[in-house]
């Protein structure tokens, strides 16, 4: 059983950054690709980026688009956040989450990660609060 733990949340201003990370305890065999996802209150959760396993794909949401990067970590089976000119609808609970064995990239990509279903693994969240 794959788990993830996510770090690098807290509180910043409107304008600063934060880089969140996260690493996975085991091989994600069959995965083509990891994602972050967010959910404030009150609101359904929400795909901000996907990365696909060698790193050459790239999705983001259009809120997102210039602001945020997300990339390969150093380590296997991890993956970053680089969130800059945070705004306070940025204002959520940030998952990692890992594709699901065996579904391409371009299929989640055309889903425009919504729903979640082309995401089989998930971690516990980190909190990012933006004033």
């Amino acid at each position: 059983h794959v788990q993830l733990v996510e770090s690098g949340g807290g509180s910043v201003q409107a304008g600063g950054s934060l880089t969140l990370s996260c690493t996975a305890s085991a091989y994600t065999h069959g995965s083509n690709y990891m994602g972050w996802f967010r959910q404030a209150p009150g609101k359904e959760r929400e795909g901000v980026a996907a990365i696909s396993s060698g790193g050459h794909n790239t999705y983001y949401v259009d809120s997102v688009k210039g602001r945020f990067t997300i990339s390969l970590g150093n380590a296997a089976n991890s993956v970053t956040l680089q969130m800059n000119s945070l705004r306070p609808e940025d204002t959520a609970m940030y998952y990692c989450a890992v594709g699901r064995a065996g579904n391409p990239w371009n299929t989640m990509q055309a889903h425009a990660m919504a729903g979640c279903r082309d995401f089989e693994y998930w971690g516990q969240g980190t909190q990012v609060t933006v004033s």
